[in-house]
């Protein structure tokens, strides 16, 4: 059985801590590994290491830190259906779906290898009598990533090659449910060329994360999970004074107009619902048809395609959906299918208590499909992360509008329509962060930048693209004048320009 550890200063280590946690294959529900718990004095050793490396990290020149992203770009594509084994393995997402994640992943290592562009600053010759201006942007220091269990090479890569280009040294705490990933990403980096210590990986729970958190030499904290510890990592990181930016939950709508292509929409809400068996901050769990036709077509269409559903494990090559990552999630997610019928939601398919032959013992939930929900229930309140497609009727296009702008996440919602107007207003009016119209998963590309609204993020920035720049750095300006230019006498005044 594979035995996880730490990556501190490049070297596997068990470090400091007495426990380990098993790894579960989700398909057979077999535990493959066990992986070390770190606790404050591993993550205190893994400051030591970063902020060793810093010193000669921060001052090569970003042209040169480009060059082991360019390296790591040609690595990461060569061994991308490594990766996504790996990936499949212990999250139990089918193996195309693992490669969709790499390839966004590589976007924003490419992204990363035009950091010399990105970290130009500005120069202003004779702001004043012989005075120039100009301004820089230098890195933080030593900054790190908290990353779920969802995407677990993908998130990683959407913090590491950003904060990495910008100057910064990093230390990675990742899921302890597939931690396989997080170590393989840290041996990509090595192998592309990055210096020991640049890049540590600590695994643990809680009291890791409780370390980063109030450690003085961390300077900025990087997180994706849910909504409840994101707000907590939020409100203990500003506290301790660092920079945060933590990405919480979500409850993702697509609104369907009668004038939408209604086989276009259904096979879309197939995809977004389930994909990934619906573990995706993104994952479309909610359809709002407007006007009865409209609803009654959707089902329609919708309920053979979800009883029809491939589910199998990532070593089938025809299977749609894989398990759920935990047996706890699927009993998590099975109680949320039994408070929606309870409730009054109208179960079309029920996924409850799937088992695949061959495969008893995995974590299996079916693809769900529930019609006549209603904002009071607790299946729309609360995310799920499951393979459950909730639908809820709305009689026009302003009460659907309306649901999506009350409810307390604003992650990413969709809209599909042919009416150029409509769409329109919903991207001006909804109050989300990312909007699709006729796309269903509005993941921006990697040169823009990934957040929501609302209770779905804390913190003024999102993640990767731009908005990664000015989180992983602080801007300095210089004024600066010389002798020629200086005269006599002392000044005063408020200085000016004039």
């Amino acid at each position: 059985m594979n035995h996880i550890e730490h990556i501190i200063d490049g070297k596997r280590t068990s470090g400091a801590g007495t426990s380990v946690a098993a790894v579960y294959n989700p398909a057979t529900g077999e535990q493959v590994a066990d992986v070390v718990m770190g606790g404050k004095r591993d993550i205190n050793t893994a400051i030591e290491s970063a902020k060793a490396a810093f010193a000669d990290w921060s001052t090569t020149p970003p042209a040169k830190r480009a060059r082991v992203m360019f390296r790591l770009r040609d690595i990461l594509e060569a061994r991308a259906d490594e990766v996504a084994r790996t990936i499949s393995a212990e999250h139990g997402k089918t193996h195309d779906d693992a490669l969709g994640e790499v390839t966004r992943a590589l976007e924003v290592v490419e992204y990363a290898c035009g950091i010399p562009d990105k970290l130009k600053g500005s120069f202003s010759r004779d702001v004043g009598p012989g005075i120039d201006s100009c301004d820089e942007r230098q890195p933080l220091g030593v900054v790190a990533g908290i990353t779920p269990f969802n995407f677990p090479a993908m998130v990683p890569l959407w913090m590491i090659p950003m904060a990495l280009a910008c100057g910064n040294t990093f230390i990675l705490k990742p899921s302890e449910r597939d931690p396989s990933s997080a170590n393989l990403v840290h041996d990509l980096f090595a192998e592309a060329g990055l210096p020991d210590g640049v890049l540590n990986v600590v695994h643990g729970g809680k009291d890791a994360v409780d370390a980063l958190l109030d450690h003085p030499d961390v300077q900025a904290i990087s997180f994706v999970g849910s909504t409840p510890v994101a707000e907590y990592i939020y409100s203990r990181g500003c506290t301790a004074g660092k920079r945060v930016q933590a990405l919480g939950g979500a409850k993702n709508h697509m609104i369907i107009l009668p004038d939408a292509d209604i086989d276009q929409a259904a096979d879309a809400l197939m995809g977004a619902g389930f994909g990934s068996a619906g573990e995706r901050c993104m994952a479309v769990s909610v359809a709002v048809p407007v006007g009865e036709e409209t609803a009654d077509k959707l089902i329609e269409k919708l309920a053979p395609q979800v009883r029809a559903l491939k589910i199998g494990p990532s070593t089938d090559a025809e299977a749609e959906m894989g398990p759920v990552i935990t047996r706890e999630a699927q009993e998590r997610i099975e109680g949320l299918i039994a408070a929606g019928e309870s409730e009054g939601a109208e179960v079309v398919v029920d996924g409850r208590g799937y088992r695949l032959q061959g495969y008893e013992n995995g974590f299996w939930v079916g693809g769900t499909l529930l019609d006549r929900v209603t904002p009071e229930m607790t299946v729309y309140k609360q995310e799920i992360f499951g393979p459950v497609l909730s639908v809820l009727r709305a009689s026009s296009y302003d009460e659907a509008v309306g649901l999506i702008n009350d409810h307390e996440y604003g992650n990413g919602t969709a809209i599909f329509t042919r009416d150029g107007d409509a769409a329109r207003d919903v991207a001006a009016k909804i109050q989300v962060g990312m909007v699709g119209i006729n796309v269903p998963i509005p993941v921006p590309v990697a040169y823009h930048s990934f957040g929501g609204w609302k209770r779905s993020i804390f913190g003024a920035h999102g993640i990767y693209g731009p908005e990664a720049v000015h989180f992983y750095t602080r801007l300095k300006t210089v004024t600066s004048r010389w002798p020629t230019g200086i005269r006599a006498g002392a000044e005063f005044t408020f200085p000016s320009m004039g």
